[in-house]
């Protein structure tokens, strides 16, 4: 039956079906399927990125194999070793900036260029102050990622996040933090739509038509087990406003259609929460007195100062905006710790709804993503059936029992027990690698307009020119409290966390002691 909630023209650009649907999680095992997929190619690659750094292994513990584990070895190897292989990589034009102080890397990107039908672009096609952010690669149409990792350095992790991992460094060896992410992979028709859109990025950046290659049946990877099979698959974008197409915000419309749809909850790992319209719509929905629960899991801070300046004063505005409504302690953002203490970074994009709607991609909840950078996003929807989605609700469990330091089954246990999922969490999250309730630092007063104002996070190519009066996070639905009543808001809802947390862990534990008794 064909999905209610997919729109095209509004929330989404096709629907194409998916022989398989997949989710991968954490780029160890993105980077060993991208391999294999790329070494099974037949007629064309396209790897469509914001950046690409030639110098990282795709495999820590490869061992001897017969491909370079190097990409910038690997990338001329697999052109030599399949004459007939098109190979094109089109990445974000500041990529180019990024390769020059990259030690080497200015000379394999020269490599690459002389290698036999390897083509490397870099795409300038973007508003200024915009980014190309998409992150593809499909594998002559007929198996597709789509999701939040590049092929970069700092990307590399496993779900364990093990501390101090000797394998988790840098190509010049300096270790970097622990890194969270997550990417689709489809196959069939689908794969075939993704290739359409990585060409039409690619005529816009070169001039140049690519020739579409004949799909067949990829093999899939082994290292994912499908979600489902045979399902429908929505593909939504954000394209910003240019000279030869109209801005394009399906990503937007997405988000605000999901959260509208939620009954019991959302759960969403993303790397930030500074999206005013995703903020206003999780407001109308806590107004609610049955409303779902929304749970967010985020970094403790943006990846660099101005982002932290800009993303993370939005966040903490937004934050308390949505807690001065939230009276029914529905809404909560948490950020993981290995099992040191040492602060995991999210830079996963996907959002589950109920257990039926899932979306993974690489938009961000701020604003650039939803109307001043390319994005792709993919996502399915259950929701004709009767009961939750096992697939979706067993990729939730692994998501959380990672965070939390766990296994799927407590997760399963504890949701079933406490029926929330911030009671799950309260009742699961302790010392070593677990999950923290966020709450916002103690800003200036100018970071605090920074963010509010909406100046370095714009959301539309024409809004970067509007005056600020006419911008910001604070010009709709929500209202923004004074600093006094932010003070008060922390106090309150540390308390009311706190007393919360005692009767989710005071249920729980009757309920495992009444199915003791009983087994007894």
């Amino acid at each position: 039956m064909p999905s209610d909630l997919f729109r095209t023209d509004s929330n989404c650009w096709r629907m194409e079906r998916a022989d398989r649907f997949g989710v991968i999680i954490d780029a160890a095992d993105y980077f060993r399927v991208a391999r294999d997929a790329m070494m099974a190619a037949r007629e064309q690659i396209i790897l469509v990125g914001w950046d690409v750094d030639p110098r990282i292994l795709l495999d820590p513990d490869a061992g001897d194999r017969e491909e370079p584990n190097c990409l910038a070895e690997f990338i001329p190897w697999l052109a030599k070793r399949r004459p007939e292989l098109r190979i094109n990589l089109l990445i974000w034009n500041m990529g180019f900036l990024k390769m020059l102080g990259r030690g080497l890397s200015a000379l394999t990107l020269a490599q690459w260029r002389l290698a036999r039908h390897v083509e490397i672009r870099f795409d300038s096609s973007h508003p200024i102050g915009g980014t190309h952010h998409q992150k593809l690669l499909v594998v002559d149409d007929s198996l597709a990622m789509c999701g939040g990792i590049d092929m970069t350095s700092d990307r590399w992790d496993t779900p364990d996040h093990v501390d101090e991992d000797p394998r988790r460094v840098r190509p010049n060896g300096a270790p970097y933090r622990p890194w969270h992410d997550t990417a689709g992979i489809v196959d069939g028709p689908v794969a075939q739509a993704l290739g359409e859109l990585a060409r039409i990025r690619w005529r816009r950046a070169t001039g140049k038509t690519l020739p579409a290659p004949v799909p067949h049946d990829a093999a899939w990877p082994e290292l994912v087990e499908p979600l489902h099979h045979d399902v429908e698959v929505a593909i939504a974008r954000t394209e910003p406003k240019a000279e030869d197409h109209e801005e394009v915000r399906e990503i937007e419309q997405l988000y605000i259609d999901m959260i509208a749809r939620a009954r019991r909850f959302i759960y969403a790992d993303n790397q930030y929460f500074a999206s005013r319209r995703v903020a206003e719509a999780i407001a109308k929905r806590l107004e609610e007195p049955d409303g779902p629960e929304i749970v967010i899991i985020n970094p403790v801070s943006a990846d660099g100062w101005l982002q932290e300046a800009v993303m993370g004063s939005a966040r903490a505005e937004l934050f308390y905006a949505l807690a001065e409504i939230d009276q029914h302690d529905r809404f909560q953002i948490y950020t993981p710790v290995t099992a040191g203490g040492h602060h995991i970074y999210v830079h996963s994009k996907l959002m589950i709804v109920d257990d039926l709607l899932l979306r993974v991609g690489s938009s961000n909840m701020n604003n650039r993503s939803m109307g001043l950078d390319s994005e792709c996003d993919i996502a399915i929807d259950r929701s004709e059936q009767d009961a939750p989605d096992p697939a979706i609700a067993l990729l939730r469990e692994r998501l959380l029992a990672e965070h939390l330091g766990t296994t799927e089954q407590e997760i399963r246990d504890a949701f079933e027990r406490t029926g929330s999922l911030i009671g799950a969490i309260e009742c699961l999250r302790g010392t070593g690698k677990t999950l923290e309730p966020f709450e916002p630092e103690k800003l200036s007063d100018t970071t605090y307009a920074m963010g509010a104002s909406g100046l370095l996070d714009p959301e539309s190519v024409d809004e970067r020119f509007e005056p600020l009066s006419n911008r910001g996070l604070f010009r709709g639905f929500l209202r923004r409290g004074t600093h006094q009543l932010i003070d008060n808001l922390r106090d309150r809802r540390r308390r009311r966390r706190e007393r919360n947390r005692g009767r989710w862990r005071r249920k729980f534990r009757q309920i495992v002691d009444a199915a003791r008794g009983e087994r007894d």
